[in-house]
């Protein structure tokens, strides 16, 4: 085991130069394509494999390590069993100690998991066993004389206490979702009062309080509940307590809140250090105390298969490779980038009605109907706007079932991975204090919009969209009569397109799109932000005047394909009136096929049907015969005098007669 440990350690320094020269080499990306097999050197190994690294995140030197502990895994599974099981023994050791350590856990072990839930199924299961004396033997029918009852905090993770329940085989009877406070402190944390209460109840039905999962970080708002309370009344009713959330973190530094350190006196917790530490693909840690190892192993929280514990090397390898001095540093900076606010390093900020209506001193109030969708909408749009022009800080959404949208910013999920320092921090500050003044006048003026797209009714239909986040929609409205429901479809969207066009087109900064991916409304357009200089009237002009332009160009080229229909049907009519009439002239002795050629070489036919011309401008169907004999189109009057007024040049438009003449060649029907 030694000898193994030695050659581990004595070969990191020379992987990581390995994957240094990878990143930085002049070929890094010229892999060679012989050691591939045959059937993968194709179109879809070129796209699978070789063309994946441009989309990588940037993995650092302790993700390196992290990738290299999964290789060596597999390597180190081929071994003997024996030099297995003591490699695998001491590195499961060695991880469940430094982490224990690290995160003032103390007599704790560990149990390594992919899933982020499964860790918590498996304590379950240990308490189950536990509680319930017979349950090895007889199974889930001993959970009928008191059943089991799991209280979580209504802010925990969605979908958390079905998964278990799902996973237990448990009714869902089983799972007591704990209200969170209304009156007094955080709106985020549990309600301790409730939740004896609701114990009580339970323990006066017969059922048996089981477990409480606690918080230290909720998902949404990154709020801890009262751990030290929580942990009292488990004591009190003989319920295991378990912690998870992102806070857990900072019992990695030198000071720590009381409020956080009661997490250590739980019966488990869970940890994601491969979020914390910026570690691609390292597994889920549950820490856990229990002093009955045979129900652990019952539970599945050890395993007797050397290979199941190999899941720890890429987190050993990881921890080793950093140090505990980087990894307080690392935690340590997350912190710092949100002022050190140890007891919750998540920031929450979203853009509120209230900060418009102090902005523009006086209220927006019935500015937009449906205000709350409609601050969820300028949110979500801040939020793609913040996370576009300062990628590395990580900012995401996130929906409080109560409050609405907010934007987050929780370094402790992201600044490990996207690398995020302070400048990034005050260029997100900088670009916030650019977006507000336009979310504020936007705000202000959709109401104004409103009002001016009403004022050009029928014209124009304005678009009430909650989820648009803009200063609104519109529609125009083709005022053709007479045309049935499938031609104004073709025209509505006809007209969205070609103004959609010339609206983009035009000088501005205003955004001009088609809505929502997923919008109800149909042939609309909708304008995004603008600044509060914008002159709202003459933009719904602009809109009105461009619409109504490419209306009646639209209904120019119909008359003009119209008045080309009808000429080629009159000119068709009057070929085939020539042609009967010259049939009937020749006689019945020249259609026969010997017959006829003998009479036409006695005696030729001396005329023959004259095609038609069209002309546009004029709207007159004339015979060819004057064009062919002249070679041109003589004593023909100019366009501009003879082309009818429906046709004449209009102010602002151009009638193009370039093609304006037709010809049509006679068909000769022989019988």
């Amino acid at each position: 085991m030694q000898h193994c440990l030695i050659l581990l350690h004595g070969n990191i320094d020379r992987c990581v130069c390995l994957f240094r020269e990878q990143e930085t080499g002049p070929d890094r990306h010229c892999l060679s394509r012989n050691s591939v097999p045959g059937p993968l050197q194709n179109f879809v190994h070129d796209k699978l494999l070789f063309g994946i690294s441009s989309r990588m995140q940037n993995v650092g030197e302790q993700g390196h390590m992290a990738l290299l502990g999964h290789s060596l895994a597999a390597y180190i599974s081929v071994l003997d069993r024996e030099r297995l099981r003591k490699l695998t023994t001491r590195i499961l050791s060695d991880t469940t100690l430094w982490l224990c350590k690290l995160f003032r856990y103390e007599n704790g072990s560990a149990y390594f998991h992919d899933d982020d839930r499964d860790g918590l199924v498996k304590v379950c299961r240990l308490v189950i066993n536990a509680r319930y004396e017979e349950y090895a033997s007889e199974g889930y029918a001993v959970l009928n004389s008191k059943q089991p009852v799991i209280y979580q905090s209504a802010s925990c993770r969605p979908g958390l206490g079905q998964h278990l329940c799902s996973q237990l085989g448990l009714p869902l009877s089983s799972l007591c979702t704990v209200p969170c406070n209304t009156i007094f402190g955080s709106q985020h944390q549990m309600d301790i009062a409730l939740l004896d209460k609701l114990i009580k109840e339970d323990l006066e039905t017969g059922k048996l309080p089981l477990m409480l999962i606690a918080n230290a970080g909720t998902p949404g708002a990154g709020h801890t509940d009262k751990l030290s309370r929580l942990k009292d009344l488990s004591d009190q009713y003989n319920m295991w307590l378990h912690v998870e959330g992102v806070n857990l973190a900072t019992l990695a530094l030198g000071q720590v809140t009381s409020a956080l350190m009661a997490a250590t006196r739980s019966d488990s917790m869970t940890l994601t250090p491969g979020q914390w530490l910026g570690l691609p693909a390292v597994t889920t840690v549950t820490l856990y105390r229990h002093e009955d190892p045979a129900l652990s192993l019952a539970a599945g929280l050890t395993s007797s298969q050397p290979v199941e514990k190999l899941r720890a090397l890429p987190l050993w390898l990881s921890l080793q490779y950093l140090g505990h001095n980087r990894i307080v540093q690392q935690i340590r900076h997350a912190t710092t980038l949100v002022e050190d606010e140890l007891s919750s390093p998540v920031v929450l900020f979203k853009f509120s009605q209230a900060m418009s209506a102090g902005s523009s001193g006086g209220s927006v109030e019935g500015y937009c109907p449906g205000e709350k969708e409609v601050l969820d909408a300028f949110n979500r749009w801040l939020c793609d706007q913040l996370a576009h022009l300062v990628p590395t800080s990580g900012v995401d959404v996130v929906v409080l079932e109560d409050d609405g949208t907010y934007v987050r910013f929780n370094p402790l999920l992201t600044a490990a991975v996207l690398g995020t320092q302070q400048q990034d921090v005050e260029d997100l500050v900088e670009k916030l204090t650019e977006l507000v003044p336009l979310m504020i006048s936007t705000l202000c003026l959709r109401q104004n919009f409103k009002e001016e797209t009403h004022r050009h009714s029928p014209l124009l239909t304005y678009i009430e969209e909650p989820s648009w986040p803009g200063i609104g929609g519109v529609r125009y409205e083709p005022q053709s009569q007479g045309m049935d429901e499938s031609r104004r479809k073709e025209a509505l969207e006809r007209i969205k397109t070609e103004l959609l066009k010339k609206l983009q087109k035009l000088d501005t900064d205003i955004i001009f799109s088609t809505g929502p991916e997923f919008g109800t409304e149909e042939s609309c357009i909708f304008v995004g932000m603008v600044t509060e200089d914008i002159d709202v009237s003459e933009l719904v002009d602009t809109i009105a005047t461009l619409g109504k332009d490419i209306e009646e160009s639209g209904r120019l080229l119909e008359n003009m394909t119209e008045v080309v229909r009808k000429g080629i049907l009159e000119a068709e009519l009057q070929l085939q009136m020539a042609n009967e009439e010259k049939l009937i002239e020749e006689g019945l002795l020249r259609q026969l096929p010997l017959v006829g050629s003998m009479l036409n070489w006695f005696s030729p036919v001396q005329s023959s049907i004259k095609g038609r011309t069209f002309n546009l401008a004029a709207a007159s169907l004339d015979s060819t015969e004057l064009t062919y004999s002249t070679k041109a189109q003589a004593g023909r009057p100019s366009l501009q005098d003879t082309a009818p007024s429906s046709l004449k040049r209009l102010p602002g438009r151009t009638v193009n007669m370039s093609c304006s003449i037709f010809h049509f060649i006679p068909q000769v029907c022989s019988v």
